[in-house]
């Protein structure tokens, strides 16, 4: 099973850490879900600095995080993006959508 995390450092702000593959996504996935729900804060940026690895899997889960919190009436936004989701979303055409913080 890869290392993988996910938790709340403040409100709102959410970091996601370690190897995003396959094995670890179901449960960042569930998690993530309840950390952007539970959050107080009006706006939930998740913090990509501390991923290591990532398949098209962690791209996936930053969309499913901007769908949670839009449910959720939340801003969204994405610190850190990595190199390797950043070409897998600019070949998906996504990286326009994935709301990045400069």
């Amino acid at each position: 099973m890869s290392q993988a995390s996910i938790s709340e450092l403040s409100p709102g702000l959410i970091t996601l850490a370690g190897v995003l593959d396959y094995s670890s996504a179901p449960a960042l996935r569930e998690q993530g879900a309840r950390l952007i729900k539970g959050a107080s804060a009006a706006t939930c940026v998740i913090d990509c600095t501390g991923v290591v690895k990532s398949s098209s899997v962690g791209v996936s889960l930053l969309l499913a995080f901007m769908r949670d919190a839009a449910a959720a009436g939340k801003a969204f936004s994405i610190k850190g993006l990595p190199n390797d989701m950043r070409e897998i979303a600019n070949v998906c055409g996504l990286l326009e959508i994935l709301p990045q913080q400069a």
